[in-house]
């Protein structure tokens, strides 16, 4: 009896703890906001300054602080940490800002990131620099990147594109006028379509012209066909296309040298280098070309061929080095992207501020993309598994670079979004003629329709 007794005694706690193992493995956002925060904050204040002395972030004290510990108390004088503000949980981990000490830096800080994540029992930490002499502290609960779920207050606005989540919970978002162009890889099944998709889906509300340049037939970007401006399904048609998208940029740089041959007393505000400084009246709408398989352009079997394909690569060069004050964007997406490519390949790359690497087949392909950038990027960019479609590495020319994963979108879904926004197609008469035929809807049919009988042998 008194066996059975202890067994039911035991019974609610084993349930208790092999229900939150299954909540941390099944549903770990329930199992942070439960469980995993209430420990993790009583981890960091019960040893906040034992671990700051371990990971060498505290310092010897101020003398006056010093003289005063020995007038007021009998206690060994200690190192002091960095001062720590308010901890501010949220629903993916917590964050608190800590003060340095005079000669440190937030360097030192990112240093014991990893020592911080294992002492508070998080998934990661990260190191953000907010003011001279204050840094922040973003404790990332779990992995949430294992199931992507965006914040639900993320700061858009004209050609920017909210299409991604950060390694530390964040938006990654496209920002067009910040970087104008980019390159963008991945190996079938990788999640590159999904990127893709998304960017097409966000700019379709948005007052912008959007063209495509698809050599796979258009099975890609056709069913974006109601929302796009001009289309190309194989490299004949993409030749006649890129030289009008050529010569819309030469008119646009005329539209603004026009503005700025203008009268000497004319405020500064009204003498502009590109297409922003322009009156709204004025201004052409931007475009934002998406090239899907960019070899495709590259790829020659004449010399017949081999003429055309160094125009068109030669045109792209030109709307990659020119087209940003124009506002026209560059957004070349691929599987394979190699200076073996052919003349211009690595010219082109270098023009493509934003690099996007998701799973490749060949590690030429991440150096090419993320090899300027650092070579740990190109190391995560070869170690993504197949089983995570959408998760990239993503990094520009400044050099820093993080993880991201695209959440899911169906294509049915985009494809409605850009049905939805097809009266916000812009008029740009130089795209007319290859703007896509789309196919009217088919209507469903009612539920008082007769239904004809099946046709029996």
């Amino acid at each position: 009896m008194t066996d059975l007794v202890t067994l039911a005694e035991l019974g609610g706690p084993l349930a208790a703890i092999g229900g939150a193992a299954y909540a941390r493995h099944a549903h770990p956002a329930a199992y942070w906001s439960t469980v995993g925060l209430p420990l993790s904050v009583a981890r960091l204040l019960a040893s906040y300054s034992s671990t700051m002395h371990a990971c060498g972030l505290t310092v010897e004290p101020s003398r006056w602080r010093a003289l005063a510990v020995r007038a007021t108390t009998r206690r060994e004088i200690r190192p002091v940490p960095p001062r720590r503000g308010v901890i501010r949980p949220n629903s993916t981990g917590l964050r608190v800002r800590l003060r340095l000490a005079p000669g440190q830096e937030p360097a030192d800080v990112a240093a014991s990131a990893e020592r911080l994540r294992h002492a508070w029992g998080v998934h990661a930490v990260y190191v953000r620099d907010v003011k001279p002499g204050v840094v922040e502290l973003w404790l990332v609960g779990y992995d949430v990147l294992r199931n992507v779920r965006m914040p639900r207050r993320v700061d858009g606005g004209l050609l920017r594109v909210p299409v991604a989540l950060r390694e530390d919970a964040t938006a990654f978002v496209r920002d067009y006028r910040a970087v104008p162009h980019e390159l963008v890889l991945g190996a079938t099944l990788s999640g590159k379509s999904m990127y893709l998709r998304h960017l097409v889906a966000g700019l379709a509300a948005q007052p912008v012209a959007l063209v495509g340049i698809d050599c796979k037939r258009g099975v890609e970007l056709a069913p974006f066909a109601p929302r796009l401006s001009a289309l190309a399904t194989d490299p004949d048609e993409a030749a006649e296309l890129l030289p009008v998208l050529v010569k819309e940029m030469e008119d646009r740089y005329d539209l603004i040298k026009a503005r700025q041959g203008i009268a000497p007393g004319t405020p500064d505000e009204e003498i502009t280098s590109d297409i922003w400084g322009l009156p709204d009246s004025e201004r052409p709408v931007p475009i934002v070309l998406f090239v899907d398989e960019v070899a495709e352009l590259f790829l020659v079997a004449t010399r017949k061929d081999e003429e055309r394909r160094d125009e068109m690569v030669t045109q792209l060069i030109r709307l990659a080095q020119l087209g940003r004050a124009a506002g026209i964007y560059l957004e070349v997406c691929g599987q394979r992207f190699g200076a073996e490519l052919g003349k211009g390949a690595t010219m082109l790359r270098a023009q493509l501020t934003g690099r996007v690497c998701h799973r490749v087949n060949d590690e030429a392909s991440a150096k090419m993309a993320l090899g300027d950038i650092a070579p740990e990027a190109v190391d995560a960019a070869c170690s993504i598994a197949p089983q995570l479609p959408g998760l990239a590495i993503v990094g520009d020319t400044s050099g820093g670079w993080s993880r991201i994963r695209t959440p899911y979108l169906s294509l049915a879904d985009a494809a409605a979004t850009c049905r939805e926004s097809a009266h916000l197609t812009p008029d740009v008469p130089a795209l007319t003629p290859f703007r896509p035929d789309v196919p009217p809807v088919p209507v469903e049919a009612s539920g008082t329709a007769t239904v004809p009988r099946p046709v029996t042998e």
